[in-house]
């Protein structure tokens, strides 16, 4: 197993295995690789961490980073960065390999001198990582009320004692909705690749989950 950076050429068998990986766990297929297929030339996005791993001369797992930013109480911007999507193939999932990537990538982003990460995530797998809930740091989430705890959202300091005196409120980087924000393109990206079946499910984010749990009412109504 070998980790290193991302090169041109490995550009669309990433953004394939990206796909795999998301389809169907948020939303009904998903948008992670278009979102990939943008940020390459977003000037947020940080190359110096754009990591592959690779098994056999396979790829099998992909994270990328990028930079975003704290808006303080007084109005003013704080720097931040935070990352993803982080991709591990179905095939792989489950053996560790999300976490050693994940590890190689956060030591590289401490090298490089980055302050803390901010991101959306299950705390009960981040938290092997070193990531805890984002409150703890005084750092809100930009979609709810300051004084309501946010279970997804987490951070960490690489430096220690970074935020020391901050708070404000997280701003994801805007990249990241641009499937959203330009729906024909993106349709037209995701037809490059392989059919894959959209699904509804109950583990779906709102309100994809709640579509999921009409369908099922509707089928134990016709049985």
């Amino acid at each position: 197993m070998e980790i290193r950076l991302e090169t041109p050429q490995d550009e669309r068998e990433v953004e394939n295995l990206t796909r795999e990986a998301f389809w169907n766990v948020y939303r009904p297929g998903c948008t992670e690789h278009y979102v990939l297929h943008q940020y390459r030339n977003n000037p947020d996005f940080i190359p110096e961490l754009d990591f592959v791993m690779e098994e056999d001369g396979r790829i099998i797992g992909h994270i990328m980073f990028s930079k975003a930013e704290i808006r303080l109480n007084n109005g003013e911007s704080f720097p931040a960065w935070t990352f993803g999507p982080i991709s591990i193939h179905p095939d792989h999932k489950r053996k560790g390999y999300g976490l050693k990537l994940l590890k190689y990538a956060l030591e590289k982003a401490r090298e490089m001198g980055i302050g803390v990460l901010c991101m959306e995530g299950n705390i009960d797998f981040y938290k092997h990582a070193g990531f805890y809930l984002a409150s703890k740091l005084n750092i809100h989430y930009h979609d709810m009320p300051k004084d309501e705890e946010a279970p997804f959202f987490l951070a960490q300091e690489l430096k220690p004692s970074y935020l020391k005196g901050i708070e404000g409120t997280y701003c994801p980087p805007k990249g990241y909705f641009v499937a959203d924000e330009n729906p024909e393109a993106f349709e037209a990206y995701d037809k490059s690749f392989p059919k894959k079946v959209k699904a509804y499910n109950e583990g779906q984010l709102p309100p994809f989950c709640e579509m999921a749990k009409k369908l099922k009412e509707q089928r134990k109504s016709l049985e």
